[in-house]
């Protein structure tokens, strides 16, 4: 069996064309297949709605009680239920879930973190890490051979009665991790972009093919940077870890080649 684990950015759940698109072609895939989701533009929207302002940090929000709710509402809730739907309406099975559901998606509240950059200690509250031992692979895989096709949300449970808000890239990269030793696995991240780009502008700068090596030398000369990098760092770990192939590519591409290949040295 193989299986393919896909990702969709805020930007594109945001966007009712591009999600409809997104749901027409990801439900045309052959084969068994997951998918997680983001949802922070949206989610940033109704926290200034309500008044709050979002606190973001190298690209991770800061999540203290109110914010939980408001994420956990937004991710858990219109997000995921609204995916499902246009999965549903496009002949795909799908089950929505958060990591609480059946317990499947454990993590572990980060301890305060030194920022590299200032040298500031910053304490972003109710956020999730986690390790592909905490994800029940097996469950999944159950799912799968029900006939369904699961779609995560982001908010994961901490095993003890309190929910906590992971970021979706890395909970994409450590179910595609969760499900390597049980099948072969390729992760797909879809976003606005093309894949990525030399210059973040300019589409036509793709970058088809990134090694480790190459992109420690994007990383150092800066073309990969802000919210390209934790996206980048997962999918190398993916594929360190025995995922077969990582992606990078536009939402509207999933049916075709175009994008950027991920490959080990």
């Amino acid at each position: 069996m193989k299986i393919k684990v896909f990702k969709i950015g805020g930007n594109v759940v945001d966007n009712r064309e591009k999600l409809e698109k997104f749901a027409s072609d990801f439900a045309a895939v052959p084969g068994p297949k997951v998918l997680i989701h983001g949802g922070g533009a949206i989610a940033s929207q109704m926290q200034k709605q309500l008044g709050f302002t979002p606190v973001m940090i190298e690209g991770r929000r800061v999540t203290d009680e109110d914010t939980l709710r408001i994420v956990t509402m937004v991710y858990a809730g219109w997000c995921n239920k609204s995916i499902v739907a246009l999965l549903q309406k496009n002949g795909c099975n799908a089950i929505g879930l958060s990591g609480a559901d059946a317990g499947v998606i454990k993590a572990d509240k980060r301890p305060p973190v030194k920022l590299a950059s200032t040298g500031e200690t910053v304490d972003y509250g109710y956020v999730g890490d986690l390790k592909p031992e905490n994800i029940d692979g097996n469950l999944i895989i159950s799912l799968i051979r029900m006939g369904l096709t699961p779609v995560f949300c982001a908010i994961t449970c901490d095993g003890r009665g309190g929910l906590l808000n992971t970021n979706a890239d890395t909970v994409a990269s450590a179910i595609a991790l969760s499900l390597a030793d049980k099948a072969e696995t390729d992760l797909v991240f879809c976003f606005e972009k093309d894949g990525v780009l030399l210059d973040k502008d300019d589409d036509t700068s793709l970058v088809t093919l990134i090694t480790p090596e190459y992109f420690a030398r994007l990383k150092a000369d800066g073309t990969v940077a802000d919210g390209m990098l934790p996206k980048l760092e997962n999918a190398f770990k993916a594929i360190a870890g025995g995922v077969s192939k990582v992606v990078i590519k536009n939402s509207s591409n999933i049916a075709n080649d175009r994008g950027t290949t991920l490959q080990a040295g």
